[in-house]
């Protein structure tokens, strides 16, 4: 919730336009119901957005016509890797395993195709984040050549979001900063497809005492018993906004007037400052 709403006001604030993703590309994962729940939700918080919906799950050909043209390009190759070999056979660095390359060279003669991975490199991909300033990565030597089609052959986010991004002409990304390090992989991949690199916002993510995002996985709790307008005073609270006291009472028309009005990007904790709590 906190990136929804950190994302709409960013976008209503400067005129913009708020685009609305269901990125469902997992479907042994995905529950029944659960994109209806997630446009109900934002419904309900009078959050509203601009465009259709875009389901990822329904993009699988675009999404095949860009790993054609990759591997026309010899930009990817086949890995035979099974995940406890990659594991085995990584260096553990700050963003996780390192692939180290094992079929960079082409399959061995005991190994069959399985996922399709990216060639990288080691020149710094450098972007500037809108909130926590230059951030830098050689991707070859801290992530490694990352898999853009899976071995059940469904397709990677890094791959389904850059193209998405492209074909909605998103202009500013503005998400969590769990997702910060992924960002140069999508810059890589614009690169090699030759579409535009948007704008990057990532705000800062709620977490529990452990440390860990907070989610359904780490034991968060259900936002749909609290009233709206408690829960985005306390999304705007959490966001360094200020709000006044009084939100909570009004009518989320009137809520959302002033924190469109007021939204301050520049008072949002940045990297550099604790990460702050999220109290309900």
């Amino acid at each position: 919730m906190i990136a929804a709403v950190g994302s709409y006001l960013q976008a209503r604030s400067q005129n913009g336009k708020w685009f609305v993703r269901i990125e469902d590309l997992d479907p042994p994962r995905e529950v029944a119901g659960a994109a209806d729940a997630i446009l109900h939700t934002l419904e309900h918080y009078g959050m509203t957005w601009d465009e259709k919906v875009l389901y990822q799950s329904q993009r699988s050909e675009t999404y095949i016509e860009a790993l054609d043209r990759l591997s026309r390009e010899g930009a990817v190759y086949p890995c035979g890797c099974s995940r406890k070999l990659v594991l085995e056979d990584s260096i553990s660095g700050q963003y996780g395993p390192i692939y180290q390359g094992i079929c960079r060279q082409g399959l061995s003669k005991d190994k069959q195709p399985r996922a399709l991975r990216v060639l990288t490199h080691n020149s710094p991909i450098i972007f500037s984040d809108g909130l926590r300033g230059q951030f830098e990565q050689r991707l070859e030597a801290e992530i490694g050549d990352f898999v853009v089609r899976r071995a059940d052959k469904l397709f990677a986010y890094q791959l389904a979001v850059v193209i998405d991004d492209a074909a909605q002409q998103i202009t500013e990304v503005v998400r969590g900063a769990d997702l910060l390090d992924n960002t140069p992989r999508q810059i890589h991949l614009q690169q090699l497809l030759n579409v535009a690199t948007p704008a990057y916002i990532h705000l800062p993510v709620a977490v529990n005492i452990q440390g860990q995002k907070l989610s359904k996985q780490s034991g968060a709790k259900s936002i749909h018993h609290l009233r709206a307008q408690h829960l985005l005073f306390e999304v705007l609270s959490f966001l360094n906004q200020e709000p006044p006291r009084e939100l909570v009472e009004c009518d989320l028309d009137s809520f959302w007037q002033w924190a469109i009005s007021n939204w301050r990007l520049d008072k949002v904790p940045r990297q550099d400052l604790p990460a702050p709590s999220l109290q309900f």
